[in-house]
């Protein structure tokens, strides 16, 4: 289980440069009204698939850390949800990376059926911006810099 939380902390890296390099691209275009080219749909699609990867991870790391769904059954979800640290882990952290993979899905999707390089990034922007910061919002960052 070390090896899977290991991963899951060292690829969100990875998953954190693709998103954030993915909406700046995103930004850019829509601002700087450039043509849509074959380089920004492998941006965006490189971020979504790290980020689905990272989703697998994580859901292997919450149905088998004890910070995860064991710490919901274990405690209770009253005493869970009074604990910051233990509701941080077992609910904001999942609901949020959940919420934000969504946004990342439907971003991509919507982005594919525009016909014109404007709507196309300005739908990217949006839905990987929000991801973005979702993902920023609900990192335990304490985990990560100590």
């Amino acid at each position: 289980m070390e090896l899977i939380k290991y991963l899951h902390s060292y690829w969100a890296y990875l998953v954190l440069f693709m998103v954030l390099i993915a909406a700046l691209n995103a930004l850019s275009g829509f601002f700087g009204n450039r043509e849509y080219q074959p380089k920004d749909f492998r941006i965006s699609l490189f971020a979504l698939i790290v980020s689905h990867i990272q989703l697998l991870i994580g859901l292997i790391l919450y149905f088998t850390s004890p910070l995860g769904l064991s710490s919901i059954t274990a405690n209770g979800m009253g005493v869970v949800m009074k604990d910051s640290g233990l509701r941080l882990y077992a609910v904001e952290h999942i609901t949020v990376m959940l919420l934000a993979i969504i946004l990342i899905t439907i971003g991509y999707s919507k982005h594919k059926k525009k016909l014109v390089s404007k709507p196309k990034f300005k739908t990217l922007a949006i839905f990987y911006t929000l991801a973005l910061v979702f993902m920023l919002s609900r990192i335990p960052w304490q985990q990560w810099f100590s």
